[in-house]
């Protein structure tokens, strides 16, 4: 069994609590013996997969496989094609040279539904979304890569796993990928 979840922002990627104020996967319905394929920090939103057979682990988590990730990133202020180059080359995130991925300004910029609590604004400081493609996924990479040239994320939303979207998966909701879908998440 393969479940695609909209993580929304606030819950960690965990059943049972840690101690901190974030919701927990254990209130949305899942089925006993599920657990999530990689993680979303508390701050992100979008794709998670789940299931109870772990030889997906393995075909979906490790690098050396190439399943790509494509996240939407909200950034601060407007990135340059030479920080957009810098960022596709792979920057060094605490001590580590990052993996090469994609990156490009989304065009046009995405209409996403509000966050609660919603991102913060000022007049004074533009933001723009940016697509992300990875093959990897460090803890908190999309948004230490951003913040080493120059750009904090102010929202990061995971829209692909492999060839399979989130699509119009609503926040907090899941569902049971069929046999198609399933393929199409390890054709990434």
């Amino acid at each position: 069994m393969l479940l695609a979840f909209h993580k929304p922002y606030g819950v960690v990627c965990r059943f049972t609590p840690d101690g901190s104020p974030h919701r927990t996967l254990a209130e949305f319905g899942f089925p006993p013996g599920v657990y999530p394929l990689g993680r979303l920090d508390a701050d992100s939103e979008g794709l998670l997969l789940l299931t109870e057979e772990p030889e997906w682990n393995a075909r979906l988590l490790e690098p050396a496989r190439g399943h790509h990730r494509l996240y939407w990133v909200q950034v601060e202020r407007l990135p340059s094609a030479a920080t957009l180059a810098r960022l596709a080359q792979g920057v060094v995130v605490q001590g580590r040279r990052a993996l090469p991925c994609r990156v490009w300004r989304l065009a046009p910029q995405p209409e996403v539904p509000p966050r609660v609590p919603p991102i913060r604004f000022r007049k004074s400081v533009p933001d723009c979304w940016l697509g992300m493609e990875l093959v990897e996924g460090k803890n908190r990479q999309v948004r230490r890569m951003t913040a080493a040239v120059g750009h904090p994320t102010l929202r990061l939303i995971r829209q692909r796993i492999g060839a399979f979207e989130l699509g119009d998966l609503g926040p907090g909701t899941w569902r049971r990928l069929t046999d198609a879908e399933r393929a199409r998440v390890l054709a990434g």
